[in-house]
């Protein structure tokens, strides 16, 4: 009984330090999106000092409504925890109270075996009756255990009643976090319900704006054009230059060697009519150094450990803006209520006009282009490219190496008082990559 009673206390500890960190894990999680729907609703009052409604806003209301419903359904999962707990507590308060009675009874009955045979003269009785002196020992001892084992079921059916009353307590903790629970789920719910008006209400005001939305993301796909062209035709000439220069190291490193073998034929020559016998069988041929193959790009190792560190940065790179947010993410964006279906090969990042735009990684200026009305720079990180568009001024050139955080330009003015940076990354393969997976998490 002892052991089953021990076992059952490991057992019930480890059951509860598995849900204690789970229900952990869960409120920190909670923490963390209430934290997240806090900053976006800062972003939000930022955003309605403009003019006029915007996608912007509409992208930060819509996040905000992803976030409430995970929200919502974490407290979900706290609420499944709790019940689990609560039906685990009614499991082990009916087990213990089995348990209790089952003691109970045996203690009863040892009790009153006992006061059957509590007379001092029975015992005596039983120990001098022994046949021998070593049996009487034994009788002693026996009387003893006995003695020490209804000491022991008192000490079980305490320890168990006292076991039994922390499961009773714990439950009754249970349904009030339960309750609590409850309370916070129907809560925001509510908040919830008033975001989605919210988001009703930015939907038809953007509807009514739905002229100059068409014109703005029929400028932006234009730019977006332009950007591709400028940013495929810088690609194709570092890589044309990459080969250029491979070549001329290919051709420089055979003339070398051409001339190193004619040295070295010429040497041999030497010693053959000194010693009269070829040296060739005798000298040993160094094994061709193996070269791990490089991006055409990665024409040196200095370029390669460039390209390197940048992927290793990846998740960490700085914002290019002090203040900024994503107005539009990148891929394919579709908004709920209007019609509008947009492919972003980067990202467009919301700051205040004028803002200083920095670069995320140190790297070289490949290009400085105009896209319409406003200028655009292409720089290089190895076999990386990052673009930084909608600027009023640069202030790099082409050629120019550039330090990480070094500021490059100035945002131009979208809107009154409002700024969005075109910011994308690229690979030697041209393939635009989620800036969004490569920035540090503000």
């Amino acid at each position: 009984m002892i052991r089953k009673i021990l076992l059952s206390l490991v057992l019930l500890a480890s059951f509860a330090i598995t849900r204690a960190q789970s229900s952990a894990e869960l409120k920190k999680k909670q923490a963390e999106i209430q934290q997240e729907i806090d900053e976006l609703r800062q972003q939000l009052d930022q955003t309605k000092k403009y003019k006029r409604q915007s996608l912007s806003e509409l992208n930060l209301v819509q996040k905000k409504l992803r976030l409430r419903e995970s929200q919502i359904r974490n407290i979900n999962n706290q609420i499944e925890l709790i019940q689990g707990n609560i039906n685990q507590n009614w499991r082990d308060i009916v087990k213990l109270r089995a348990e209790l009675d089952t003691l109970k009874m045996q203690y009863q009955e040892s009790v009153v075996y006992a006061y059957m045979n509590r007379s001092n003269y029975d015992f005596l009785n039983f120990i001098f009756s022994a046949g021998s002196f070593n049996d009487a020992l034994k009788r002693m001892a026996y009387l003893k255990s006995y003695r020490s084992y209804r000491e022991q079921q008192a000490t079980n059916y305490r320890n168990t009643w006292t076991q039994l009353q922390q499961k009773i307590d714990g439950l009754n903790k249970n349904k009030a976090e339960k309750s609590a629970a409850l309370d916070e789920q129907n809560k925001q719910f509510k908040v919830l319900a008033d975001e989605k008006k919210e988001k009703d209400a930015v939907v038809s005001k953007i509807k009514s704006q739905e002229k100059e939305l068409l014109n703005d993301m029929a400028a932006k796909r234009k730019q977006d054009a332009r950007l591709k062209n400028a940013i495929s035709a810088a690609i194709r000439r570092e890589i044309a230059e990459a080969k250029k220069r491979a070549a001329a190291e290919r051709e420089k490193k055979e003339k070398e060697d051409a001339a190193k073998r004619a040295a070295a034929a010429k040497e041999e020559k030497k010693d053959n009519a000194e010693t009269g016998k070829s040296t060739a069988a005798t000298r040993p041929e160094k094994p061709a150094k193996e070269n791990k193959p490089l991006s055409v790009l990665e024409s040196s190792e200095d370029v390669k450990l460039v390209s390197d560190n940048f992927e290793k940065n990846r998740g960490s790179l700085p914002w290019p803006v002090n203040a900024g947010r994503i107005a539009m993410g990148f891929g394919r964006q579709k908004y709920e209520g209007l019609s509008v279906d947009y492919d972003n090969p980067g990202i467009t990042i919301e700051a205040d006009a004028g803002s200083s735009v920095k670069a995320v990684f140190d790297g070289e200026v490949v290009s400085v282009i105009s896209v319409g009305p406003v200028q655009g720079v292409i720089m290089r990180h190895g076999k990386y490219f990052t673009t930084y568009s909608n600027l009023s001024s640069v202030a790099v050139g082409k050629g120019n190496q550039v330090k990480i955080g070094q500021v490059i330009g100035k945002l131009d003015e979208k809107d009154s008082g409002r700024g969005e940076l075109e910011f994308i990354i690229t690979n030697d393969k041209n393939t635009n990559l989620n800036p969004e997976h490569w920035l540090r998490h503000k």
